[in-house]
């Protein structure tokens, strides 16, 4: 690392004083040459000639002379795993957490007015999510941190609850359903949430655990019961009461991405009202969570989604509920006997929790904390 600068303003004091450097020599004891040297930054006074200086040009030692910061020598980027469904780039900022040995890096989402908090930016982002991160903080705290994956809106109220109660920091990652268990098998979260509905049995994601992670030793647990719906305008101008209305012209719907739950759910009732995918206005427009596409509807690019009746209450639309979902919690049982899993579950238990659930989202929380498997 190169030594730090020493940077002066004499010549602008001296000249702001109308003293000559003949006479400020003079007076400080040295030569009119020093002075030039010094105001060139060719040479550096010693203590006596600096306390000097700044007595004849009443000023600070400060003032005359100050250090420019040292050179920082860049972080190497650390090599990691990006958890992410959807485009990024070099630049884009995200936290970082330790999962078994891999380093994982999830994109950090900036909101109107608000930069993301971040650990890092990604240096450089590879195929196969793989990555290259430049660091802002040692990586120790990274090991403290549980990621949990899901489309849940009301996630952060449970990050906010552990971390202010427990310590303990959450990282939340908004994923689809199909996308987040993915992840659990590949070791790559720490928890996974689901709201995927089985066909055959009405079972809310057992059946997918089961089946996704064969042979894995998993625990679930509940989350909640919230409604899904159509969410739409304030008054619900178009009339849109059913998936039959989205045929209708003038309705634009914006969808979710596939491998989500209320993809799956606006499939079937698609199927059932006898509508196919191609006289949806919009069926191919996609938004990456419930809050996504309530957004685009509260801002006039879609006139209706399939989303949970919090996104809706969140931007003041109307909702008009079609389906009631389990929302689970998904996490490998060896995972269990850690501090950080033993904090998360106790959370789920806190009456707390369940009064912010059903005042602020609207949530069933009857089951919140019951251990399924």
């Amino acid at each position: 690392m190169a030594p730090p600068t020493v940077r002066n303003h004499l010549s602008a004091i001296r000249k702001s004083r109308g003293i000559g450097a003949t006479e400020l020599a003079r007076r400080a004891g040295v030569s009119r040459q020093t002075i030039y040297s010094i105001e060139a930054g060719t040479y550096i006074p010693n203590t006596e000639v600096t306390l000097h200086l700044a007595r004849e040009l009443e000023v600070t030692v400060e003032e005359l002379f100050h250090l420019d910061a040292a050179p920082r020598t860049p972080r190497e980027a650390e090599p990691c795993e990006l958890l992410t469904s959807r485009p990024v780039r070099a630049g884009q900022p995200v936290r970082v957490c330790q999962v078994g040995e891999k380093l994982i890096s999830v994109p950090a989402i900036a909101e109107p007015y608000f930069l993301p908090s971040a650990d890092g930016t990604l240096s450089q982002v590879g195929t196969g999510g793989r990555a290259a991160v430049q660091l802002f903080a040692p990586e120790e705290s990274f090991g403290k941190r549980l990621i949990l994956a899901g489309c849940d809106p009301a996630m952060q109220l449970l990050a906010r609850m552990v971390e202010k109660l427990c310590g303990v920091d959450i990282v939340c990652c908004g994923v689809s359903s199909r996308q987040a268990l993915q992840w659990l098998k590949d070791g790559r979260a720490h928890i996974a949430g689901s709201h995927l509905e089985d066909a055959a049995t009405g079972e809310f994601n057992l059946p997918f655990v089961a089946r996704e992670l064969p042979g894995d030793d998993c625990t679930v647990v509940t989350f909640a019961r919230w409604e899904e719906g159509f969410v739409v305008a304030p008054r619900n101008p178009l009339a849109i009461h059913s998936a039959a209305d989205l045929a209708h012209r003038g309705v634009r719907l914006i969808n979710r991405e596939p491998g989500s739950g209320a993809r799956q759910l606006l499939d079937k009732l698609l199927a059932e009202a006898g509508v196919v995918t191609q006289k949806v206005n919009g069926y191919q427009n996609l938004a990456h969570g419930h809050m996504a596409a309530a957004y685009m509807v509260r801002v006039g690019a879609a006139d209706v989604c399939l989303a949970t009746r919090s996104a809706a209450h969140a931007y003041g639309l109307d909702f008009r509920p079609v389906h009631s979902a389990r929302y689970d919690l998904v996490m490998r049982r060896a995972m269990l006997d850690t501090p950080a899993a033993q904090a998360f579950l106790d959370v789920l238990q806190r009456a707390s929790l369940r009064r912010q659930l059903e005042g602020l989202a609207g949530y069933d929380t009857a089951q919140t904390g019951v251990i399924l498997v």
